[in-house]
């Protein structure tokens, strides 16, 4: 009893951080490149400033996670990296002068490779305390946990908009800070607990040796390409709905209808995710991320067809992100939980980020925003066949262990 007790206060308090979390990624990412505009800064800069975040995926996450295996030391990491994202986001209160594209790389920068911690170490703790007797994991308390981030999203996302519309985005910086304080407040809540090192663990495989496996490989391809076609939204979707004479408003809306309906998955996800494998979830979501897209860049003067493609949020990123965190728990277990979903990161996040980014405000800026969806939607279809590709490997060792 004690430490289910222990248990539900652990999970809790991550609802709680991913809450604060995502509420601050609700404040900054879709709001980010709106102010970067209003400072008077070009397409290409844009791009380059929000592929920050992706950049610093490449290896903080992958640092965070095997120096929380190696220590054991999960919640005091994740406080140190919510306090240091604060003082580094103070680098976008400084006056005119001295606030150029220079500055403001350097503080994003900083500010997301600190709080590229947060999220894989939290996702650790969380899937520690649902592990399933084989191995797997709980994917209806997990959905009841990860809800609330997709709340704290929607929740900012929506006054956001209000608040930018009413006072304008020179309150975009003052704004970002409190919702980063929130952050460091919502981290010192997590229960105080110290896991055993890697070291006192028995030997699991090399992360190499995992990451050999072609089910494995494919995989990762898989989440590369839909992660890069999401980045057409998460870059450019408030970008060119601006473009198209949609108010800060409306733009707040249609990322809030696609939290909405990821709120409503989470929630229901438990029975939802056993109608299927996690691969075949996977090229579901890769499927309809292809449609999601096609039909924002072909429609966007439709505001129905808008509203109609966020909705399709709920599969393309909710299950095909539970299926995910599910699959990297099974193919990096017991000491290598934390490097797995750092990996997940880096190759899912900081990779396809990177590329979409830069690629994507080159292709802005030769074609226009709606090229940018085309190719995303094609991007997505590739995923499909890796998804598919990964699934052929994983049922062959499934019966190579039954003979």
């Amino acid at each position: 009893m004690a430490e289910s007790a222990a248990s539900r206060r652990t999970l809790q308090a991550c609802s709680a951080l991913s809450f604060a979390y995502f509420a601050a990624i609700g404040g900054f990412n879709p709001f980010a490149p709106l102010w970067y505009k209003e400072l008077g800064l070009s397409v290409v800069a844009i791009g380059f400033l929000v592929s920050l975040a992706s950049w610093t995926r490449l290896f903080a996450p992958y640092a965070w996670g095997a120096l929380a295996d190696r220590t054991g030391q999960r919640i005091k990491i994740i406080r140190f990296a919510s306090l240091a994202s604060l003082l580094a986001g103070l680098g976008f209160l400084l006056p005119p002068p001295w606030q150029t594209a220079t500055t403001l790389a350097a503080a994003t920068f900083l500010m997301f490779s600190f709080n590229a911690a947060i999220v894989p170490l939290t996702e650790t703790l969380i899937a520690a305390q649902l592990m399933t007797p084989e191995g797997g994991m709980d994917a209806r308390r997990y959905g009841r946990v990860r809800v609330w981030g997709s709340v704290g999203f929607l929740a900012t996302v929506l006054l956001a908009g209000w608040w930018f519309e009413h006072f304008g985005m020179k309150a975009f910086a003052a704004t970002v800070l409190v919702l980063l304080a929130f952050v460091v407040v919502m981290a010192w809540r997590l229960p105080d607990q110290t896991e055993a090192a890697g070291h006192t663990h028995v030997p699991g495989p090399p992360v190499t040796e995992v990451m050999r496996r072609p089910e494995v490989r494919w995989f990762f391809a898989g989440v590369f390409l839909t992660v890069l076609a999401h980045t057409a939204l998460y870059t450019f979707f408030s970008l060119y709905l601006d473009s198209l004479g949609y108010g800060k408003q409306i733009v707040g809306l249609l990322w809030a209808a696609s939290v909405g309906v990821e709120i409503a998955w989470f929630s229901l996800q438990g029975r939802m995710m056993e109608r299927g494998s996690l691969h075949h979830w996977l090229i579901a979501a890769a499927v309809l991320t292809a449609l999601r897209f096609g039909l924002t860049g072909a429609f966007a003067d439709s505001l129905l067809i808008l509203v109609l493609a966020q909705c399709l949020h709920a599969i393309t990123f909710a299950a095909q992100h539970t299926a995910c965190i599910a699959l990297v728990t099974r193919y990096f277990p017991g000491p290598l939980r934390g490097r797995g979903q750092a990996l997940y990161s880096v190759l899912g996040y900081g990779c396809s980020g990177v590329l979409g980014s830069v690629a994507g405000a080159w292709l802005v800026s030769h074609t226009g925003y709606a090229a940018v969806f085309g190719v995303a939607a094609l991007a997505a279809l590739g995923s499909a066949v890796c998804c598919w590709r990964s699934l052929v490997w994983d049922r062959r060792r499934a019966t190579l262990k039954t003979l």
